[in-house]
């Protein structure tokens, strides 16, 4: 999945501090923007560090597809709005071309239909452009590991909406009518797990996955994996 060129120790967010860690990979980077100066700026914020290759940029969204159809970087930073195809339609073809590349959307706005609509298509990353200097490496070494990646911009906004809502119906925190396996179950599947993974993480079957994921989703009113993720995203449980 990774080209095995030695490369230097990395930064990479444990949640606390920084810490370093030799990753021995080079990370394949494609960037997607329709505004030159943006990419030139991404191009030499990413080429800061020899961990990263940045291999193609594409002008819009039918080019992104087809350069990472050609090129198949490991990660694509793409735009949410760009000309001929949009980010999140382009995203979608991405991934159905190779499921394992990793999504990292830019946006000017933290508007909760967009991060829905891209959490549909299976993006992992999902950033304010105001944020990128502070947020995209994070986000290329989180998603790169199969975990998501948001900026604080964007958890804190969902939180403050999330609340509202549970304000405006009377309702208490819906977090602490799940069990704890179902909140551990929950935290997993929004970091990208499959049922398997998470059964072989809590040394359970599939089936009592499967069946806590039922569980949890009728307890908090969510439909499917989406919004599964979104909801964790306003609670803080993934970052």
């Amino acid at each position: 999945m990774y080209d095995t060129s030695p490369v230097t120790k990395t930064l990479i967010w444990n949640g606390d501090a920084f810490q370093k860690v030799r990753l021995g990979m080079i990370i394949k980077v494609l960037i997607a923007d329709d505004h030159g100066v943006v990419r030139k700026g991404l191009r030499l914020l990413l080429e800061q560090y020899p961990e990263l290759s940045v291999i193609g940029e594409a002008a819009n969204g039918r080019e992104a597809v087809t350069m990472a159809a050609k090129l198949s970087p490991q990660i694509v930073v793409m735009d949410v709005g760009m000309p001929l195809l949009n980010g999140i339609e382009a995203a979608r073809q991405i991934l159905h071309g190779n499921s394992h590349t990793g999504i990292i959307m830019l946006t000017m706005h933290a508007d909760e239909s967009y991060l829905l609509r891209a959490l549909h298509v299976g993006v992992k990353g999902y950033l304010l452009k105001e944020s990128a200097e502070e947020d995209l490496l994070l986000a290329i070494m989180a998603v790169a590991q199969g975990r998501p990646f948001f900026s604080r911009t964007i958890t804190d906004a969902l939180l403050e909406d999330y609340m509202l809502v549970l304000k405006q119906e009377g309702l208490s925190d819906t977090f602490e009518l799940l069990t704890g396996r179902e909140k551990e179950v929950l935290q997993l599947l929004a970091e990208g797990k499959t049922n398997k993974e998470v059964a072989a993480l809590l040394y359970i079957s599939p089936y009592t996955v499967e069946s806590h994921r039922t569980n949890l989703m009728q307890k908090l009113n969510l439909h499917n994996t989406a919004e599964i993720v979104l909801y964790a995203v306003r609670k803080g449980l993934v970052a």
